[in-house]
């Protein structure tokens, strides 16, 4: 679907809407036209819980007036539904001058990171269930120690425009799809939990390869593990974390203090800090929107800048932070294309995209042989973080213990607790491979998309929160 077949608004109506919205003073104004459908299917011990659809189309309209923004959106697209939402918006710039602003939009595109192939909602919902029935099939072929399994199945397509008063007249269209797998084992340690997960912004090509056995494999090899886990050390510790696995750290720990908005209030860590050694030399930390089909990519952000690589740290210096238009206007500076929103019912914000360490020139396997004491984290859960002083403690839902540079048995779930900033000035070593994993970011209420990666590296000490002493 081109901008064009997609249109929601037609471009005369979208110039008559942004200079009603300006008619009482402003000095901008932007309509958001938004046009979504989802699936969403789940399968719980072998019964289908959940199948369900949605589709929802709205314009969210703002206007800014020095350090003020008028906010409204509505759920009808005909241009007096518009005008409303625009007078709405505008109420907050009622003392400017008044007049008559006219505007003239010039449409543009970007190229997209990626082509889609099949589109989910051309696929009968009763293939969508029998991808979850073989995820269990599969899961459970794998031990009678696994005793429960849960998979899940989405997909989303989000089609929109985005007009303002500068004359950027844009869209996007966006296709995501996602699948999940849980697993349940059960042994003399209790009942043991396995999960893992894919996402990609592709069609249902997705599935054309082992992507359902692969991922079912997986948790309940993760789950059977577990079962035969020991206590985990105590204490701070020299950890080896996956490729792929940590990136959530990553993007928690550093990458959201590496947001302007957190910047520009003097809430984050790296504040003041551009030009400084924030990291080792071996940290180069990267967002980026074009990064082809990760979880975070796109043509445009939801403010309709054209979706860019970001390099935010390089060699260990800080070299910038992450900007959405509002905050690179009152800097006066460009955005970097990370102004994103949950959906037209809420204003943009500064967001992360595909948010990445790049990988190193060391052998993997080396840095496990070099660490002669450790532990090695093949996957990290959730965790918190304060962005104004980068402590942070995430849970570790599969990690090992290395002894005499080998990885020997499993140790249970565990906390890792440690602070943004040391742990990237404490990264010794980073191998030469790379992995990406989908996840959902919160934010002042709003949640988005977004990839994290990492090749696999080494930090000579994080506090392990275990019960055992190391």
């Amino acid at each position: 679907m081109t901008l064009t077949e997609s249109r929601l608004v037609e471009p005369e109506v979208l110039e008559r809407v942004l200079a009603g919205a300006l008619r009482n003073g402003g000095d901008f104004a932007e309509v958001y036209a938004e046009d979504r459908a989802m699936t969403a299917v789940s399968l719980d011990d072998r019964r289908v819980e959940e199948l369900s659809s949605g589709h929802s189309r709205g314009a969210g309209i703002r206007v800014i007036c020095g350090d003020t923004t008028g906010f409204a959106h509505t759920d009808d697209l005909s241009e007096t539904g518009l005008l409303a939402a625009a007078a709405a918006a505008s109420a907050v710039a009622r003392q400017g001058g008044g007049g008559v602003r006219r505007i003239a939009l010039s449409e543009t595109r970007a190229p997209a990171p990626n082509t889609v192939a099949t589109y989910p909602a051309d696929v009968p919902k009763a293939t969508k269930v029998e991808l979850l029935r073989r995820a269990d099939e599969m899961a459970r072929s794998k031990s009678d120690s696994v005793v429960q399994v849960s998979a899940s199945y989405a997909d989303n397509r989000k089609c929109f425009i985005v007009a303002n008063s500068d004359g950027l007249f844009t869209g996007d269209d966006q296709v995501r799809t996602r699948f999940a797998v849980r697993c349940v084992s059960s042994g003399d340690t209790g009942l043991q939990t396995g999960f893992e997960s894919e996402g990609f912004t592709v069609g249902f090509e997705f599935f054309d390869g082992d992507a359902v056995e692969r991922l079912a494999s997986e948790a309940a090899r993760r789950a059977l593990a577990k079962l035969r886990a020991r206590p985990a050390p105590a204490g701070v510790l020299p950890v080896v974390i996956k490729s792929g696995s940590g990136g959530i750290l990553f993007h928690e720990a550093c990458g959201h203090g590496l947001e302007a908005d957190h910047i520009v209030k003097d809430s984050s860590v790296y504040a003041h800090r551009l030009g400084e050694q924030v990291a080792s030399p071996l940290v180069t930390l990267v967002d980026d929107g074009t990064a082809g089909p990760n979880w975070g990519s796109y043509a445009v952000d939801d403010e309709g800048r054209p979706a860019r690589r970001n390099v935010l740290i390089e060699n260990g210096i800080l070299v910038d932070y992450m900007w959405d238009a509002t905050s690179a206007r009152k800097a006066g500076r460009a955005s970097s294309a990370n102004g994103r929103r949950e959906s037209y019912q809420h204003l943009p914000m500064v967001r992360m995209t595909n948010t990445f360490l790049l990988q190193g020139s060391e052998d993997p396997d080396e840095i496990v042989a070099q660490t002669p004491y450790g532990v090695y984290v093949a996957a990290l859960g959730g965790g918190q973080v304060n962005t104004a002083t980068g402590d942070f403690v995430f849970g570790m839902t599969e990690a090992y213990m290395i002894e005499n540079g080998q990885i020997t048995e499993p140790i249970r779930d565990v906390n890792l607790i440690g602070n943004g900033p040391d742990v990237l000035a404490k990264v010794d070593a980073v191998a030469s491979d790379f992995g990406m994993s989908p996840g959902t970011c919160g934010k002042d209420g709003q949640s988005v998309p977004v990839g994290c990666g990492q090749p696999t590296l080494r930090v000579t000490g994080v506090t392990i929160g275990g019960t055992a002493g190391a």
